[in-house]
């Protein structure tokens, strides 16, 4: 056995066969040591309570025999591990896909410490397994949604300059993503009220509705645009065209399974950071009928070049659509961004964010996988959600 020190963190609520083969795959390295997300961290990000606590986790983490120590992180936030990693002086950080970001590579780049990246693989016999598909059992298998293109449209203070149309996409909840990361998890906590577990068998239409005019009180102060409650209730790609008003004119989808396995084949995402809290993107804006009308434009392309299945030109438009995006609302942007932006410059085609900005997920384009982004699965119209 080598004597080199190795690093993971997770949450590791429910634990499971998955865990345990990543403690395995990580032990090939080194000795392992594990830093819990402590429940006030978990609750935080998820929105949720864990379902065992950080005592009976750490227990439980402990007794695994790959494990040589584990402890409770001492910080917050995504990077809560950070002084603990200070204090243990790792030679090897090991994450999943899904764990990776470019804060965590910066760090390490930082500190000196080796960042190891590892596919999902359960051990030989044993199904897949994550934390989120057992929650699912019987618990929330709710969709999220993320914008391709049109962004802010959905707003009458914008489309009141120009109309057009927003592009969302439904997407599966294989993993549970943070709050306040741009994937409409306010709208999803809202459906939860009245759909605790799934959605009804109804029109997808029909519920979007029902969803919006649920979030949205009379009187409410801000609206939650109405692409938050079509992306998580209308399967598939859809884009929906406003013009002065919350809720659209029309709205189109498309569930050829050969357009949204394109779709899957080309799109990654990256995690950032929760958005800041008290974020004003309000305060600093360029709205005006130039650069409304780039926002339509850029979507009306991005549509047409789905369609085609034309991957140059959906990437030139989609990087149109967020280049229009930041022009009307700058805040959206940071020096941390931007940083990560560029890290991605040589592999991804394009690039954009998954909400309204100052952190969450950043959403890739491009030709072939890349190393540390997710994949994403499309809701399919026949998935019985």
């Amino acid at each position: 056995m080598t004597d080199k020190k190795v690093f993971v963190s997770g949450c590791f609520d429910l634990l499971h066969s998955g865990h345990v083969a990543f403690f395995k795959e990580a032990s090939q390295y080194g000795d392992v040591y594990v830093g819990l997300g402590s429940d006030k961290t978990i609750e935080e990000l998820k929105g949720r309570p864990t379902v065992n606590s950080e005592q009976e986790r750490l227990y439980m983490v402990k007794a695994v025999r790959h494990v040589k120590d584990a402890f409770v992180n001492s910080g917050s936030g995504i990077m809560d591990f950070e002084t603990d990693l200070q204090r243990l002086q790792p030679d090897i950080f090991v994450v999943n896909e899904d764990g990776y970001s470019p804060a965590k590579k910066l760090l390490c780049e930082e500190m000196g410490i080796e960042l190891k990246v590892l596919e999902r693989i359960p051990d030989a016999g044993l199904p897949p397994r994550s934390t989120t598909s057992i929650r699912s059992s019987g618990v929330c298998i709710l969709p999220y949604r993320i914008d391709l293109a049109g962004t802010w449209i959905d707003q009458p203070y914008v489309s009141k300059f120009h109309p057009g149309w927003a592009i969302t996409l439904s997407l599966e909840p294989i993993i549970e993503y943070n709050e306040r990361c741009g994937m409409s998890t306010s709208t999803r906590n809202a459906a939860k009220k009245i759909w605790p577990h799934t959605l009804p068998l109804d029109k997808p239409e029909k519920l979007a509705e029902m969803l919006f005019k649920f979030e949205n009180n009379p009187g409410s102060q801000i609206i939650s645009g109405a692409q938050d409650s079509i992306g998580i209730c209308m399967p598939g790609l859809v884009r929906h065209y406003y013009d002065n008003a919350f809720w659209p004119l029309k709205i189109e989808s498309v569930h050829d399974d050969n357009i949204l396995d394109w779709l899957e084949e080309h799109i990654y995402m990256v995690l950032l950071w929760p958005r800041p809290q008290g974020l004003d993107l309000l305060g600093n804006t360029n709205i005006n009928t130039e650069n409304v009308k780039r926002l339509a434009v850029a979507a009306e392309q991005a549509w047409d070049a789905i369609l085609k299945k034309d991957l140059k030109s959906f990437a030139t438009a989609y990087l149109d659509s967020f280049n229009a995006q930041t022009t009307l609302f700058p805040s959206m942007m940071n020096p941390e961004i931007e940083k990560v932006i560029d890290s991605y410059k040589h592999e991804a085609l394009a690039w954009k964010l998954a909400g309204a900005g100052g952190g969450g997920y950043l959403i890739l384009v491009a030709e072939k996988p890349i190393r540390g982004a997710m994949n994403i699965k499309i809701r399919r119209k026949d998935s019985g959600i």
